[in-house]
């Protein structure tokens, strides 16, 4: 694809302009109601914890992963070459920013930070492609001298789901492709995934997690799908026993057909209940953008004083202006169970009243912006 010099930025790796560390849990804090961090459980449901905890009486033992590579291997239809468990997503992309040669790295925004924050651990000088929101944050040309590339799909924080035939087309010789899918399985029928049946995965590396989907974010499960020959270089650089037993046998578990089938269920699930929250964020004058994943981006006129009312009011959301690219006028809100999503809108409706006739420029952008019905909820669809 052609340079498009208007949307590169280089980053320099001694100096980070924005708060690359910075996450989800941060914003959440002691009597908040979570919209923050993107984990759909606050807990494994039980027939998962029931196998992790059996787990426990193999500690003695070093970790083997033969059984989850064969469960990752049997799910994605690949080679076990094709593999590789790791200690969670964010060892998976240190592993990356380690192990593959890359003179030109750069990392589509906005999108999740551990990537860029891995390659500058690294050392590496990190070029960025900066999507927008009049373009839907979608794919727009990328420079070709790039030699690796990485996008997030669905994207974290914008919702996107780029299509699979735009990914493919990043492609070329001497290019390695990571895509980072740690939200897909919550997408119905994973569509757009490069790991469908038959996916030529030459050059390619897809990054999974176990975490959003199965309330793993302590146990740190994750693996990697690719060309054989990346997997075994980024193999070459994970430290021994790097995927503890318990996360092992939880790996397994969760790429069995029954929770599979649940995470697919999941997915539907997520779905409708993003559209009832999609539906009342934009009664209450909000923008949210257009998503497919289990979050949702939202512009907010009166910035980050949003963010703040609604933590005064209880409510947590995350903050947008730590992803490069976007500014304060940004929060990114997970998609909860509809009861959670009615206390947020009232939380919204009841900021509206509040901020009726407040004398400063933003007045009448904040009325608009949070005049939302407090009797959304009873007018909704159960």
């Amino acid at each position: 694809m052609a340079s498009d010099p208007a949307h590169r930025d280089s980053a320099d790796p001694r100096r980070p302009d924005v708060d690359l560390g910075h996450h989800g849990d941060a914003e959440v804090g002691p009597g908040l109601l979570d919209f923050a961090v993107n984990v759909r459980l606050s807990r494994p449901p039980q027939w998962l914890a029931d196998r992790i905890k059996a787990s426990v009486a193999d500690l003695a033992a070093y970790p083997s992963t033969e059984a989850a590579r064969r469960a990752i291997a049997a799910a994605h239809d690949v080679d076990l070459a094709n593999v590789l468990p790791t200690n969670g997503a964010a060892e998976a992309f240190s592993l990356v920013a380690q192990g593959i040669p890359a003179v030109r790295p750069l990392v589509v925004h906005p999108q999740f930070t551990e990537p860029e924050a891995a390659l500058r651990a690294a050392g590496r000088r990190v070029e960025r492609a900066l999507l927008g929101p009049a373009d839907g944050f979608r794919m727009r040309s990328l420079p070709e001298e790039a030699d690796l590339v990485i996008i997030g799909n669905p994207t974290n924080p914008t919702g996107v789901l780029h299509p699979r035939e735009a990914l493919l087309k990043v492609r070329r010789p001497g290019r390695t492709l990571v895509i980072d899918e740690a939200f897909m399985d919550a997408v119905p029928g994973e569509i757009e995934s490069l790991l469908a049946p038959g996916a030529d995965l030459t050059g390619v590396l897809v990054i999974r997690s176990l975490t959003k989907t199965w309330g793993l974010a302590g146990l740190r499960a994750g693996y990697v799908v690719g060309d054989p020959a990346l997997i075994a270089t980024l193999a070459r650089h994970q430290p021994p026993w790097s995927v503890s037993t318990p996360a092992a046998v939880a790996i397994e578990a969760c790429l069995s057909a029954d929770a599979r089938a649940e995470a697919a269920a999941a997915a539907a699930t997520i779905a409708a209940d993003r559209d009832y929250l999609v539906t009342g964020l934009r009664r209450c004058g909000l923008r949210p953008q257009p998503s497919e994943a289990p979050f949702v981006l939202v512009e907010s006129r009166r910035h980050e004083r949003l963010r703040e009312a609604l933590r005064d009011k209880g409510i947590a959301v995350r903050r947008g202006d730590t992803f490069p690219g976007l500014g304060p006028q940004w929060v990114r809100i997970a998609v909860r169970d509809r009861a959670t999503t009615d206390r947020l809108l009232d939380a919204l409706a009841a900021i509206r009243d509040e901020t009726d006739g407040e004398p400063d420029n933003d007045a009448a952008d904040a009325s608009q912006e949070v005049a939302c019905a407090t009797d959304f909820a009873s007018q909704s669809a159960p």
